[in-house]
């Protein structure tokens, strides 16, 4: 795979029930969105929500066909590798409101929960922390002896930090399974991309490292999810690791507690590449689609929300008992080192 190599296979190979499922899962995720915007009108939400929206092509085409033991480190706008990695929506619901029944029973929100039974590892408020983690699980992978493989996504502007480039020489070094995932939607917060670096593709960054490197449409979930399993296939093979960069558009704000500062007509422009419409509308198109399942699908996504935000609203808060357990592993000290029981 090489550098703006596009994915060979051709575009609709899937079966029909998988592309309806990627269609599922995108609405979804854009569902629970909107939702989200919607609620945080109207009460307080423990949540600062940094939204997925125009973007959700890439956790969903990068996560689908995913085993459940291989690991993955969202972005902060991981939303939909959480849903795509299975888990529910109640669950995530319950994180936005910091309640119990949430990730880290309230301690943690959900947009950096991890669920270790889910494959999905904790994240970190530090941008670019999830390499030398995304490296090490690659790494204890590798040691092990199993075809497990780690998905770590990450923003453009953490392309530039040096965890990224000590992660990915590693990586590469020790030939690792580890996909290293882009969402380059053109903004590091409100600095466009083309202030912060001099190339204009982040993918050309792979070659010194000599590992793959490609860039793509990250708003088509069909070419994200053929690149991406052939990264995959490709680590669990011994291959190494695979830098993808996904081309992308947030369509909200950096922060829903931010201003939008962006041109309006830019904002206008890129609505018109929403992933999801351009999806509904290429399966219509191919008879993948017909009105009836879309507006089925469509309702369906709406009755799951509405159900997590039942859940959610009913839930208990933590009690302030709870607030110093699970602060620290359990285990015992050896050599020195805390082993983990």
């Amino acid at each position: 795979m090489e550098h703006n190599q596009q994915p060979g296979n051709p575009r609709f190979d899937l079966p029909k029930s998988d592309l309806l499922n990627l269609y599922r899962l995108m609405a979804l995720t854009r569902a629970f969105e909107m939702r989200i915007i919607k609620i945080s009108t109207q009460k307080s939400i423990v949540e600062t929500p940094h939204l997925c929206v125009g973007e959700e092509a890439i956790g969903v085409g990068a996560c689908y066909g995913l085993r459940q033991n291989d690991f993955v480190l969202p972005t902060l706008r991981g939303r939909s590798v959480f849903i795509t990695k299975g888990v529910s929506t109640a669950h995530l619901m319950a994180g936005v409101f910091g309640k119990a029944t949430g990730p880290a029973r309230g301690k943690w929100t959900s947009h950096h929960m991890g669920d270790l039974d889910k494959g999905i590892l904790v994240g970190s408020l530090i941008i670019g922390s999830q390499f030398p983690t995304a490296v090490g699980a690659a790494m204890a992978f590798k040691l092990k002896k199993t075809d497990q493989v780690c998905l770590c996504f990450f923003g453009d502007g953490a392309s530039n930090r040096g965890d990224f480039h000590e992660g990915l020489n590693m990586a590469a070094i020790l030939n690792l399974p580890v996909v290293f995932i882009c969402e380059n939607n053109g903004y590091a917060l409100y600095t466009p991309v083309e202030q912060n670096m001099r190339i204009k593709d982040i993918a050309v960054r792979a070659q010194g490292y000599g590992m793959p490197g490609v860039t793509i449409d990250g708003n088509d979930v069909v070419a994200v999810h053929q690149t991406v399993q052939e990264a995959v296939a490709r680590a669990r093979k011994g291959g190494g690791p695979t830098l993808i960069e996904c081309k992308t558009y947030r369509l909200r704000p950096h922060c829903e507690k931010f201003q939008e500062i962006r041109p309006q007509e830019e904002l206008d422009r890129c609505w018109e590449c929403c992933p999801i419409d351009r999806f509904r509308k290429e399966l219509t198109e191919r008879g993948v689609l017909d009105a009836e399942t879309d507006e089925k699908i469509l309702r369906e996504c709406e009755e799951e929300i509405d159900k997590a935000v039942k859940f959610a609203d009913e839930s208990p808060f933590p009690d302030p008992a709870e607030l110093c357990e699970d602060v620290y592993a359990d285990g015992t000290v050896r050599g020195g080192r805390l082993c983990v029981s």
